[in-house]
């Protein structure tokens, strides 16, 4: 190919596509602006924590997202600007391939634009994206996914099957619902003409390469005793809300906001009932089947937001073609105008756009209760929001501890902290002020051990009076630290300044761990 058609390639592909390519662009600015303004968020802390500790898995995840983080900090330093800018990329990709998978559907101009349109305004995309977290990479994986299958559906390639492989390999590398994805793949080959697929050899070389991606995590888990069958019992057992069926798809509704409610559930009925959507009915079996699982198995509602996707891109088809056999245009610009003052007006409540004594009115005078996930009692801020307060005045009041101490006891001082946002925090911000990394048996800091000190002398933080007098024989309370806005688990926490340990923290560790 000669330089001038290259030259010419990307100039068609940039007229094409250059809606979708401005809506991606917008949704990458959109949360670059937030996040130069925002606070770490609980989840932030932990995933940096895991970077420094590179494996082939963790308590309560894979391991892409410490590797993400790792190369993060290696590239472009370790702020928690930087760390977010993948999140930002992921969603802006995002946007764009579900334009172009509703093209790949049969949606003319419109339908791409719309479909994109909903992904970038969708309130369960913005805030998923406005952190750094695994969730920002899942929902891209499932919509590369769909997006093979439905490539493959009109034109079955052996490249593409290696390709599918290992998207689903990387995927589950970085989060294992994608299980979830396939299981309802599954389900949905079993139901529909694809079961042809299964006597090909294609289908099963890409599952043998997703295998493989995923091989080295599975003997992990094997080695390590499957910590992560635990985590997920305790959590879905005593941490995640229990939701009855109705307010699993009602949390749906609002997630992924109540204006784009007629789009997607269009594109889940495409699926089954329009002459060409039957074609790809496979994927409203995914739907079908991941919400299913989520409902009997107690999964949190955000667990289906990456499946919104192909639903919007599906639904744009439908209201295209509305609006063409009503032959009123203007009703395009219409939608689209309704859509987008929705979603500003949603925008609030997914990021933390507002400052928070203004934002705190504005959900007072909105009316509209956060989708509830976990087991907790609530403060003044939705847990998604609360998250990002309190890290740092922490971790100065445990500094003002610990720096009141003789050069001595520092050199001896254990920080024993109950949770991994109190012990990533530590980590984090404590470096700075010459804190030693924390000891904690939650999640994957159990695996990371209790270090070499013995804790004869110890800061103790999130634990009750009771609790420290279980092991030391000397409990003193040093400081007490309140925060107006984290969530009402983490606040008015006393630190406690403990001697004379009754056994060694290495002694003591087996009792630590706490998976959840």
């Amino acid at each position: 190919m000669t330089a001038e058609t290259k030259t010419l390639s990307w100039a068609n592909f940039l007229r094409e596509n250059a809606f979708l390519l401005s809506l991606a662009l917008i949704k990458l600015f959109v949360h670059i602006g937030v996040n130069a303004r925002d606070s770490v968020f609980r989840d932030e802390l932990y995933y940096i924590a895991c970077g420094k500790h590179l494996a082939f898995g963790y308590v309560d995840h894979p391991p892409f997202i410490a590797l993400m983080a790792a190369l993060s900090r290696w590239l472009l330093g370790d702020s928690i600007f930087v760390l977010r800018l993948s999140a930002a990329f992921a969603g802006a990709a995002m946007v764009f391939i579900t334009g172009l998978l509703a093209r790949e559907l049969g949606g003319k101009r419109f339908a791409q634009n719309l479909a994109a349109l909903c992904a970038l305004l969708a309130p369960i995309y913005l805030g998923i994206d406005s952190y750094f977290s695994m969730n920002a990479f899942d929902q891209l994986f499932w919509l590369l996914g769909a997006y093979l299958l439905v490539l493959l559906i009109k034109r079955e390639s052996r490249g593409l099957w290696l390709a599918f492989g290992a998207v689903m390999g990387l995927g589950l590398m970085n989060k294992i619902s994608l299980l979830f994805f396939g299981f309802g793949l599954s389900i949905g080959i079993l139901l529909t003409p694809n079961r042809r697929w299964l006597l090909q050899p294609w289908i099963w070389l890409a599952g043998g390469i997703a295998f493989l991606i995923f091989l080295p995590h599975i003997l992990w888990q094997a080695l390590n005793g499957w910590p992560t069958l635990e985590f997920i019992h305790n959590a879905s057992q005593y941490k995640n809300a229990s939701l009855s069926p109705w307010e699993f798809i009602k949390s749906q509704i609002l997630l992924a906001h109540p204006f784009l409610f007629p789009i997607w559930l269009a594109g889940l009925l495409w699926f089954f009932f329009n002459r060409e959507g039957k074609r790809f009915r496979l994927l409203g079996w995914i739907y079908i089947s991941a919400m299913t699982v989520f409902i009997l198995k107690n999964g949190k509602p955000y667990y289906l937001a990456p499946a919104y996707t192909f639903l919007f891109a599906a639904g744009a088809l439908i209201f295209e073609s509305g609006i063409d056999i009503l032959r009123q245009p203007w009703l395009k610009p219409a939608l689209c105008t309704v859509l987008i003052a929705g979603g500003a007006l949603s925008a609030p409540m997914a990021m933390p756009i507002l400052p928070t004594d203004i934002f705190i009115r504005f959900n007072q005078i909105i009316g509209v209760e956060s989708p509830r996930e976990e087991n907790h009692e609530m403060g003044v801020l939705p847990q998604f929001f609360a998250d990002r307060y309190g890290w740092r005045e922490m971790t100065l009041a445990i500094s003002e501890v610990y720096n009141q101490l003789s050069p001595e006891d520092r050199r001896n001082c254990a920080i024993l902290a109950e949770n991994y946002g109190q012990a990533g925090a530590i980590d984090y911000f404590g470096r700075a002020l010459g804190l030693p990394n924390a000891v904690c048996g939650h999640n994957n800091y159990f695996l990371w051990g209790p270090g070499d000190k013995s804790g004869d002398i110890a800061i103790v933080y999130g634990f009750s009076r009771e609790d420290c007098e279980k092991s030391f024989e000397i409990v003193e309370q040093a400081a007490l630290f309140t925060h107006p806005y984290v969530m009402p688990f983490e606040n008015n926490k006393p630190i406690f300044l403990c001697r004379k340990i009754k056994k060694t923290i290495q002694e003591l560790w087996p009792q630590t761990k706490h998976y959840i």
